[in-house]
């Protein structure tokens, strides 16, 4: 039993595994490896699809799923994190997939279980399962990726997403190149621009991120039409490139990327989104086994 809380807990070999289990889940080769074992789902802010792929893919495992109602839960009477979290691990389920606004708190609740705990997303942290789908994505369109240059687009500063995938795509030998306004820039090392232009030529691939518009301690863009005006991914911008597109959802529409960059066959988002139950099984076949 082990934790999931950023890429680098696994190995590159340990990676390679899992994405060995999630080809073979993909062709069909699905059994109920996990009949008998018991999963909660812990998710402190709102989730559509990292919440239901989890469930989809621990349910095609054969587990039973508990969602923890967190607007119900002990939390709201006073309780605090770690007493929530050792009361349902006396429970004795197999993993805990959390999801909280506040950096750390995975990490923290990992200390103080038996059980598997799995990082859905803490703060501007981390994403691991998500970074995880994404460099999958990648291997399945280029195969070997090393070499590859990847834009990371928009919000970057307060993207968990953008954090995990740097860690994780570097590790793998692609260059990442951060394009963002000023004010969406971390303090980094990586090569970065203000300008889409600037690097359009020379990518192999793009990633647009949602403007964390509920992060932003104050308003940053006069109105997200503006910062689309800049930072959309367009027709007119690709054109005929040789070049994929990628986003964790959701998307906005216009903002993140045009419509029509999103019915383009180069946009891989909905094969993200089928790759990512796949890779999710494969996380919780090895954690909890």
């Amino acid at each position: 039993m082990r934790h999931l809380i950023r890429t680098n807990d696994l190995s590159l070999e340990e990676i390679q595994e899992l994405y060995t289990d999630a080809a073979r889940f993909k062709a069909g080769h699905i059994v109920p490896l996990l009949q008998d074992k018991i999963i909660i789902t812990l998710f402190f802010e709102n989730s559509t699809r990292t919440k239901s792929s989890f469930e989809i893919a621990a349910k095609r495992l054969g587990a039973e799923v508990v969602h923890l109602d967190v607007a119900k839960s002990s939390t709201k009477k006073g309780e605090t994190l770690v007493d929530t979290a050792m009361n349902l691990d006396a429970m004795g389920p197999d993993a805990i997939i959390v999801r909280h606004q506040n950096a750390g708190v995975p990490k923290i609740l990992s200390n103080h279980t038996k059980a598997a705990i799995l990082n859905a997303g803490d703060g501007a942290h981390a994403h691991p399962s998500q970074a995880l789908l994404d460099l999958y994505t990648l291997k399945e369109h280029f195969g070997d990726v090393a070499g590859k240059k990847i834009a990371i687009v928009g919000d970057i500063k307060n993207s968990r997403v953008a954090n995990s995938n740097i860690e994780l795509l570097s590790r793998f030998g692609m260059e990442v190149i951060l394009v963002a306004p000023p004010q969406f820039l971390p303090k980094t090392s990586l090569r970065f621009t203000h300008h889409l232009q600037d690097i359009i030529d020379e990518v192999d691939a793009i990633m647009s991120l949602r403007t964390q518009t509920e992060r932003h301690s104050s308003q940053s863009y006069a109105s997200l039409k503006d910062y689309a005006s800049d930072f959309c991914i367009t027709e007119e911008l690709v054109g005929d490139r040789d070049i994929i597109l990628l986003h964790p959802g959701p998307v906005h529409r216009n903002i993140d990327i045009s419509d029509a960059m999103l019915e383009d066959p180069r946009c891989k988002v909905l094969q993200q989104v089928a790759n990512g139950v796949n890779i999710r099984m494969a996380i919780l076949k090895k954690l909890i086994l």
